[in-house]
């Protein structure tokens, strides 16, 4: 019997909830359901999700510490025939987490990827911003030492809409960051978006420095939407 390559199985790039566990999909539900094996940033997380829909599908962990050996190993059990998901903490995988160095290796090894669309904080933020929607630009995370300057400077140059996210400890710095190399432009500050002490605050930047300032902590994950030059 002469020999032959197996099927590969799929790739599943699913997105789920960033706060609210109701906006999972009902395609979501289902591809997680179905395939063999789950890959998850955070399984503690993930693992929230899956008790509330009943998805019993094995997880394993895939961050960025352990991106590289893990997706060796995915790619094998890809290349057997299984069909493996992979999600991020929330949202759209792919977007500020590990998942794009798998996806590039999964085109290199010429495995099928499908995309099960949904929920996405930049995007969430952005429709609710009142600030224009038609063209804008998606930053990430600012680099926290080397090269936090240059990119600054070169976002005072940015006529887009510029969309960045922030962690709360980080958040009064990057928003003085803001004020210095932009200088006093409308901002909206999108906090716990889809969950329970989900807040919009829709404020110059200067004015946002001094509200944070008089908080007595900060809480939450951020996502900023600033006026383009």
């Amino acid at each position: 019997m002469a020999d032959f390559e197996p099927e590969t199985g799929t790739l599943f790039i699913v997105s789920t909830p960033i706060g609210n566990l109701g906006d999972v999909s009902f395609r979501a539900v289902d591809v997680l359901t179905r395939v063999q094996l789950i890959a998850a940033e955070d399984t503690r997380k993930s693992r929230i999700l899956l008790n509330r829909y009943k998805i019993k599908t094995p997880l394993t962990s895939f961050f960025s510490y352990n991106q590289k050996k893990k997706t060796s190993s995915i790619l094998k059990r890809l290349k057997q025939g299984d069909d493996v998901a992979v999600i991020s903490d929330a949202g759209t995988p792919g977007i500020s987490d590990p998942a794009f160095y798998l996806v590039s290796r999964a085109i290199q090894e010429n495995i099928g990827i499908v995309a099960v669309p949904g929920a996405s904080a930049l995007l969430t933020a952005l429709v609710v911003s009142g600030i224009p929607t038609n063209r804008f630009v998606f930053e990430g995370f600012l680099p926290v030492k080397k090269g936090r300057k240059t990119r600054l400077q070169k976002l005072n140059e940015e006529e887009r809409t510029i969309i960045l996210y922030e962690s709360p400890h980080r958040l009064l710095r990057t928003l003085k960051d803001i004020f210095n190399f932009l200088g006093n432009r409308n901002l909206v500050v999108a906090r716990e978006l889809t969950k329970k002490f989900e807040e919009v605050l829709r404020l110059p930047v200067e004015k946002a420095i001094e509200v944070f300032q008089n908080r007595n902590s900060i809480k939450g994950e951020f996502v900023l939407i600033i006026q383009g030059k």
